[in-house]
């Protein structure tokens, strides 16, 4: 399921362009220099006797300060895992990810965006699955920054937007397929086709979290049961399942083992059997292979037909 953005007309979606910048250590050093020039001309000038000449040393040593604040005002450092987008009077300038000292311009708001990889887990929540069997389900994503620019300004709140998009995925999905299948059944199931599953949540969640320039890494579903309301007659119909199951395998493999019984019988000539017989010796068979207790021999001395 795909979510869309209204753009407004004219207007084209914002991208991450990198952003302009100039190492930061010299700027940082001819900033000190600056300081410390800025400091000697103010104090020459409190020396001076001249009045004109001690206005002039004042003014160009508050134009020095002022290129040093300027100077320190535009240092930016960018340290490993973090991206600094520039914003300078509302439009975006571009995004430096190189990690060290920088200087942009100082007029330009920087703001911080973490490009590191996260973990994102769902509150348990409880869903009607497809069969409409209430079952509770919980799952954990793992995400990261793609397009810096995007997660600053076409959502409100990044983190906030992928974990409700998150939940709201994670629910779409519990509620598209049954919890489990019969064994004659063809659909997928939460339980029985887990990877189909998340496969299928990755997708989902990536395509809802693409326009704030977030990219889905992986996702899990961390609690899968049924809710508990029903987990016991869930259960008791799981168990009824399997022993049905259980008893199909042992009638065909007895079948079988009978069917080999007789042929081999045929084809070395130990025993001539009429169809009266077979029939007593199948019947006999089928309740020692079937039976779930210990059966006991018993000899018969006489004949069939006694």
């Amino acid at each position: 399921m795909s979510v869309q953005v209204a753009a407004e007309p004219g207007s084209s979606p914002i991208a991450e362009a990198k952003g302009w910048s100039v190492p930061g250590i010299p700027v940082l050093v001819a900033g000190i220099v600056l300081v410390l020039a800025g400091v000697g001309v103010l104090a020459r000038s409190a020396a001076g006797n001249h009045g004109a000449t001690k206005g002039a040393l004042v003014v160009v040593g508050i134009v020095i300060l002022l290129c040093a604040a300027t100077a320190f005002g535009g240092l930016t450092p960018v340290i490993v895992g973090q991206a600094r987008v520039v914003q300078l009077f509302g439009r975006y300038q571009g995004t430096i990810r190189t990690p060290g000292l920088t200087w942009v311009n100082p007029l330009a708001k920087r703001r911080r965006v973490s490009v590191r990889i996260r973990n994102h887990e769902t509150a348990q929540a409880k869903v009607n699955d497809a069969d409409g069997n209430p079952i509770e389900i919980a799952a954990v994503v793992v995400w990261q920054v793609r397009d810096t620019a995007q997660a600053l300004y076409s959502v409100d709140d990044y983190p906030a937007f992928v974990s409700i998009q998150t939940e709201t995925a994670v629910r779409h999905i519990a509620s598209s397929y049954p919890y489990t299948s019969g064994p004659d059944e063809e659909r997928l199931s939460l339980r029985e086709n887990a990877e189909e599953i998340t496969a299928k949540l990755s997708a989902e969640i990536a395509d809802r979290v693409r326009p704030a320039g977030v990219t889905i890494i992986e996702s899990r579903l961390t609690r899968l049961s049924y809710a508990a309301e029903i987990a016991q007659a869930m259960l008791r119909q799981q168990q009824a399942s399997a022993v049905v199951g259980a008893r199909y395998r042992i009638v065909e493999g007895a079948v079988g083992m009978v069917r080999l019984a007789l042929q081999r019988l045929e084809e070395q000539g130990v025993v001539e059997l009429d169809e009266e017989r077979k029939a007593a010796m199948v019947s006999n068979l089928l309740v020692v292979l079937c039976s779930e207790q210990a059966t006991q021999q018993v000899v018969n001395t006489g004949s069939l037909y006694q």
